[in-house]
């Protein structure tokens, strides 16, 4: 059995566990200026304070730690530390001439960590998602209010930028892919025609994961579509898995991935914010509370895949995963032709 096959066997027996937020666990570490540059980026022209993707390069051990923490409190997957680390948003930082290697960098942390896990118990192998972020640049809207037909990237540029990104993590050893945090499904398919084409190009198949964003309670995501629309415009790239994360917490989520459960003929994931921020952008929801909603969602069947986002943390999983342990897996929908 291939490691893919054992992985779609495992998720229809069990709900597996997916990692919590990269970010709140950063930011534990009160790192400095000169953490974020290291030696590498001791004189680079750019502040860099804040871009966490750089630490798989300059901080390595950190990355390693968090991705262990995450793997010890109970998760199959974890994320690559790639959210931003496109040439696209690493232009902020003067360093898009780094997504290669940044990409390369966090899939091998993130491999060394998973590998030594499985080593230890073979039995619940566990598996790298290189993640891909939605960049800070919106294909369906414009910038400018006043220039409505105006795009501050093509297409192609967007394509060309996530297929660099791809390269990376292919090269790190990543699973899955998981395009995330998705608010412009036009990026997402940007994304999604960017992996296609270099599986093609190297003659491989990597599973893909898709999880979509919905902003607020109006249930849309920021370009204006259901979570029904959503999953009809992506379904053609047949994905392992679709499902909804961040944005909102689980009581404010669960209509919304309720509705995905419903329609999707794939697995289902999902991994809300730990409630909604409070006037200091803190996440205030316990482990133990929100292991109590999203238990809920498990025993109504709407998942597969669970986890966490913004405010998430190594407890927060371990409350996930022992309060879902013996709560069946949604059942994949038989299709009629």
């Amino acid at each position: 059995m291939t490691k893919i096959e054992r992985l779609k066997s495992d998720l229809a027996k069990r709900i597996l566990i997916i990692d919590g937020a990269m970010g709140t666990m950063i930011q534990r570490y009160k790192l400095s200026e000169a953490d974020y540059r290291g030696e590498q980026f001791k004189s680079h022209t750019s502040d860099l304070q804040g871009c966490n993707d750089l630490l798989s390069l300059t901080q390595p051990g950190v990355i390693e730690e968090i991705h262990a923490e995450y793997f010890a409190a109970g998760a199959d997957i974890v994320e690559t530390n790639t959210f931003s680390s496109t040439s696209i948003c690493l232009a902020d930082y003067k360093l898009e001439k780094y997504a290669y290697d940044l990409n390369l960098a966090s899939a091998k942390i993130a491999r060394k960590v998973a590998d030594e896990f499985t080593k230890k118990t073979p039995d619940k192998p566990r598996y790298v998602a290189g993640a891909l972020g939605p960049t800070n640049k919106t294909l369906s809207l414009s910038p400018d209010v006043n220039d409505p037909g105006y795009r501050a990237v093509s297409f192609d540029e967007v394509v060309d930028s996530y297929k660099e990104e791809a390269r990376g993590l292919v090269d790190g050893g990543v699973d899955l892919f998981l395009v995330e945090t998705v608010f412009d499904t036009l990026n997402c398919k940007a994304a999604l025609f960017a992996l296609k084409d270099l599986m093609e190009e190297l003659k491989i198949e990597i599973p893909i994961m898709i999880s979509g964003t919905i902003v607020d309670a109006s249930g849309r995501t920021l370009s204006g579509q259901t979570p029904e629309a959503f999953y009809i415009s992506i379904s053609h790239s047949e994905p392992l898995s679709v499902g909804l994360n961040c944005a909102l917490g689980p009581d404010q989520m669960r209509p919304f991935i309720e509705e995905v459960s419903n329609i999707a003929e794939c697995f289902v994931s999902c991994y809300p914010n730990a409630g909604l921020p409070n006037q200091f952008g803190e996440y205030d929801l316990g482990p133990k509370e929100m292991a109590a909603t999203v238990k809920e969602f498990a025993e109504s069947g709407f998942v597969n895949i669970i986890g966490g986002c913004c405010g998430t943390t190594p407890e927060h999983i371990k409350a996930i995963a022992d309060a879902i342990k013996d709560v069946a897996p949604r059942k994949l929908p038989v299709m009629v032709d």
